[in-house]
C-alpha cells in the first residue's frame, strides 16, 4: 500500500493565480502532441475544436508546428508569459519544468503526471519538494495526477478527458461547476449531466492535491460569480475547517454543495487510501459535517447528476408532501411508493379536491393520490390540464410528480406547460424514451427524468436540502463565538482519573453526583455512611479507563462491611489486572437511578477536529448503533435535535407507560460537555461521560463516570 503523503499544502491560494489557473486568457501545453490520442494531444485539439478563443502556445523541441500553431522549443522561447502552463511531461521532469515556468513568470500550472505521493517512497519525497516549491514561488498548481481542468464558458478546456468529444459543452454559459478528487468521476458526471442537459461552468480535477487543495478550489467557486451550483466527488479532506468555511459560503449564497463520498464500506475506504493516498476519514463524522454546512449527500454519480439538474430548478417552491398523477395505476402506486421510501409524504387528496377532480373529469380513475389519468389521455384533449390544474391550486400540495411515457408526455406538453406558468410549485415529470418536448418543457420549469426511482430519490434529497440554510448559519454563528471565547487552563497532558474528570467537567456545568474519594478500605466505609447507602466502590486511576474490564466495579453495597471488602478487592483486582497502572484509592458514588442512560462522547477527528457523539446507552449504543454525530460545538438546541434523531428516542418519551426522561437536562448535559471540549481547544484527546443518567421528566441528569483525555496542545487543529 503506498504511503500516504502528510505535507500540508499552502494554508492559502492566491486567488489571482487561481483565476488565471481556472480562467486563463492564453495556455502552454509543454510536452503538446500532433497525436490526438496522446495525453500531450487531447488538450490541444479540444482547444482547437471546442471554440477557445485565447492564445495557445505548443510547446515541444521536436516540432515547429502543430495542427497550423506555432510550436515553440522550449517555455523560454515563447513569445508573451502564459497564464497557465500544462504539463504533459513524466514526473521526473516536472519540478525542473516548473522552476523554469516560474523563472519566465508563469503563475499558474497544471500536472498531469502521476508518480508522486501514489507511488511509494520515491513518489512522496517526489511530492513533498514539489509542495515545498509551491510555498516558496507561490504559484497556483492542479495536481499532480490530474486529469486537467476545463472552463466551459470559456471553453478553456486543458483536461484529456476524451469526453468532450462525445458531449461538447452547452451552447452559452453553465452554472454547475465540477469539482472531484478523481478525473473518471468527474467525466462520469459531466457525461451523464449533458444527457440531462445540466450547464456546466468549471471542471475540475484535483488530483493528488500536493498545492492547492479541495478546500481551495471550493473557496473559489464560492465567491465565483458564474458559479450557482457545485457538484463534487471528496475522497479524503486535506483541512475540514476550511472545507467548513468554504462549505458555509455557499450555502449563505443559496448555491447549493452536492457531495459524494467515497469510502463508505470497510472496501471503499482500503480502495480509496490505495487511490488517493489520503486516508479516508470517520464516514459519520463526513456525513454530520456535510449535513451541518448544508450539503446535500449523493450515494452514486447519478444520484449525483440528478441532484445537480434538480437544483436547476430551486426558484420553484417544494415540499414533502407531494401528489403524484400517472397514466399507469401500478406506477402510480410505484412512484408512491418510492416518493415515500424518500422520506415524501404523499397524503391522500382533501374530499373537496377529489370531487371537484372528478367533476372535471368524470372518466378518471382513482383520484385520492395517487391520481390515476387512465388511458383516457390518448383520447381526451384537455384531461391533463384539467386534472394538473386543479392539483396544482391545492393548499396541502408542494410538489407536483407525473409519470406518462415520452408519445403521450408529448401530446399533453402544451397543457403542462400552461399549468406550469399558473403555478410557481415544483413539477417533476419521470417518463420512459425520449420526448421531443424535452427542451420545451424544460423552459417552462418543468423537471423532467428518465426514471421513476431516479426521479423520487433525487426530489426525497433535494427536499430535504432545503430549509437548512438557518441551521448551517446557527451552527456557524456557534462556531465562531467559540473562537472568540477563551481557552480553558491548560490540563497536564494525558488521562485524569474519574474524580478529576468529573470534577472539572462540573465546571461547565455537567451535572454530577454524589460521591467521595476514599483511600483505604475503612475510609471508603466512613464515606459510605456518610453519603448514605446504597453506593458504588470503584477503583480511581487515570490509568484505568474501563474500570469493569478489570474487576475495578462494585455496585448496589448496602452496609460498611460490604463498602469495606469492596474496596480491597476492587484495588486488588485491578493491581493484578495493572500492576503498573496508577492508583489513588477508590471512589465510592452513591448509586442512582433514573429513566434511561446515555453516552456522550467527544473525539478529535484527524480531518474536522472535535466531533461528539451522542446515544442511547447499552444495546442501543453497542449492538444497533443509533448513535448520532456533531462536529462541536454543540448548543441545546442541536443537543435535542441529536436526541431526537436517535431511533430509540421513543424510550426517552414515555413509550408505553414508562416515565418519560429530562430531555432538557440531558440536552443541557450535552451541551455543557461541548462547552468542556471546546475550552481545552487543541489539547483535547478524547472525553466521555458513560453514562449520562438521565432522570425522570423535571428530575435532572447526572454524569455517572467519565473520561478527560488531554494531549500536547495541536495548534493546527485549533480553530474549529
Amino acid at each position: 500500500m503506498p504511503i500516504p503523503n502528510t505535507a500540508r499544502p499552502p494554508e492559502r491560494a492566491d486567488r489571482t493565480a487561481l483565476a488565471q489557473l481556472l480562467e486563463p486568457a492564453s495556455i502552454a501545453i509543454i510536452g503538446a502532441s500532433r497525436d490526438t490520442s496522446r495525453i500531450g494531444g487531447v488538450a490541444l485539439d479540444h482547444l482547437q475544436r471546442l471554440g477557445y478563443q485565447g492564445q495557445v502556445y505548443p510547446v515541444n523541441p521536436r516540432y515547429a508546428e502543430i495542427a497550423g500553431l506555432a510550436c515553440y522549443a522550449d517555455v523560454e522561447s515563447l513569445p508573451a508569459v502564459p497564464d497557465v502552463a500544462v504539463l504533459a511531461l513524466g514526473a521526473d521532469e516536472v519540478l525542473p519544468q516548473l522552476q523554469r515556468c516560474h523563472a519566465c513568470g508563469i503563475r499558474a500550472a497544471i500536472l498531469y503526471a502521476s508518480g508522486f505521493a501514489e507511488a511509494g517512497e520515491a513518489g512522496v519525497a517526489r511530492q513533498a519538494a514539489l509542495t515545498a516549491f509551491a510555498r516558496e514561488s507561490g504559484m497556483a498548481i492542479a495536481g499532480p495526477n490530474c486529469m486537467g481542468l476545463a472552463n466551459l464558458t470559456t471553453r478553456a478546456i486543458t483536461a484529456f478527458a476524451t469526453t468532450f468529444r462525445a458531449y461538447p459543452p452547452q451552447d452559452g454559459p453553465g452554472a454547475v461547476s465540477l469539482l472531484t478528487q478523481s478525473g473518471n468521476v468527474c467525466a462520469i458526471v459531466y457525461a451523464t449531466g449533458r444527457q440531462m442537459d445540466v450547464g456546466f461552468h468549471q471542471f475540475i480535477n484535483t488530483g493528488n492535491e500536493a498545492c492547492l487543495d479541495y478546500a481551495d478550489y471550493l473557496a473559489y467557486l464560492a465567491d465565483d460569480a458564474r458559479t450557482g451550483a457545485v457538484v463534487g466527488y471528496v475522497e479524503g479532506l486535506r483541512s475540514g475547517p476550511r472545507f467548513i468555511d468554504a462549505a458555509a459560503r455557499l450555502r449563505a449564497a443559496d448555491k447549493p454543495l452536492i457531495v459524494l463520498k467515497a469510502g463508505e464500506s470497510e472496501a471503499g475506504s482500503a480502495a480509496t487510501q490505495s487511490h488517493t493516498a489520503v486516508l479516508a476519514g470517520n464516514q459519520a463524522i463526513y456525513r454530520a459535517a456535510f449535513a451541518q454546512v448544508g450539503a446535500m449527500q449523493a450515494g452514486d454519480p447519478t444520484h449525483l447528476t440528478d441532484l445537480a439538474f434538480l437544483s436547476g430548478f430551486r426558484q420553484r417552491s417544494a415540499g414533502r408532501r407531494v401528489v403524484v398523477a400517472s397514466v399507469s395505476g401500478a406506477m402510480g402506486a410505484l412512484s408512491a411508493d418510492l416518493l415515500s421510501a424518500a422520506g415524501l409524504d404523499v397524503p391522500c387528496l382533501p374530499e373537496p379536491v377529489q370531487q371537484r377532480l372528478q367533476a372535471a373529469v368524470p372518466e378518471i380513475g382513482s383520484v385520492a393520490n395517487p391520481v390515476d389519468l387512465t388511458g383516457q389521455l390518448f383520447n381526451r384533449s384537455g384531461l391533463a390540464y384539467a386534472v394538473l390544474d386543479n392539483l396544482a391550486a391545492v393548499d396541502g400540495v408542494d410538489v407536483i410528480f407525473l409519470y406518462a411515457t415520452a408519445y403521450l408526455l408529448d401530446r399533453v406538453a402544451d397543457e403542462l406547460i400552461d399549468v406550469a406558468g399558473k403555478t410557481n410549485r415544483l413539477i417533476v415529470v419521470a417518463t420512459t424514451g425520449e420526448p421531443a418536448s424535452r427542451a420545451r418543457l424544460a423552459a417552462a420549469g418543468v423537471a423532467l427524468f428518465p426514471d421513476v426511482a431516479r426521479a423520487a430519490k433525487a426530489l426525497g434529497t433535494y427536499v430535504g436540502w432545503l430549509g437548512t440554510q438557518a441551521r448551517t448559519a446557527h451552527w456557524m454563528a456557534l462556531r465562531a463565538q467559540a473562537a472568540d471565547r477563551p481557552r480553558a487552563e491548560q490540563l497536564p497532558a494525558g488521562p485524569l482519573d474519574e474524580y478529576q474528570a468529573k470534577h472539572w467537567l462540573a465546571g461547565f456545568g455537567v451535572p454530577i453526583g454524589v460521591e467521595a474519594v476514599a483511600a483505604t478500605p475503612a475510609d471508603a466505609a466512613r464515606a459510605a455512611e456518610s453519603l448514605g447507602f446504597p453506593v458504588a466502590v470503584k477503583v480511581l486511576s487515570p490509568d484505568i479507563a474501563h474500570k469493569t474490564e478489570v474487576g475495578g466495579v462494585r455496585l448496589g453495597l448496602r452496609d460498611a462491611q460490604q463498602v469495606r471488602e469492596a474496596a480491597a478487592a476492587v484495588v486488588a483486582a485491578a493491581t493484578h489486572a495493572k500492576p503498573d497502572a496508577r492508583q489513588r484509592g477508590v471512589l465510592v458514588q452513591q448509586m442512582a437511578s433514573g429513566a434511561c442512560e446515555l453516552i456522550v462522547g467527544v473525539t478529535r477527528d484527524p480531518v474536522f477536529g472535535p466531533a461528539m457523539t451522542v446515544g442511547l446507552g447499552g444495546i442501543f449504543t453497542e449492538v444497533f448503533h443509533d448513535v448520532a454525530h456533531r462536529l462541536l460545538p454543540v448548543d441545546r438546541a442541536m443537543a435535542r435535535e441529536m436526541l431526537a434523531s436517535l431511533r430509540g428516542y421513543r424510550l426517552m418519551t414515555g413509550f408505553r407507560g414508562k416515565p418519560a426522561a429530562d430531555i432538557d437536562a440531558a440536552a443541557d448535559a450535552i451541551a455543557a460537555l461541548s462547552d468542556a471540549a471546546m475550552a481545552l481547544g487543541g489539547s483535547l484527546a478524547e472525553m466521555e461521560v458513560n453514562p449520562l443518567l438521565v432522570r425522570e421528566a423535571g428530575r435532572g441528569a447526572v454524569a455517572l463516570d467519565a473520561l478527560v483525555l488531554t494531549q500536547q496542545p495541536n495548534h493546527d487543529g485549533d480553530r474549529q
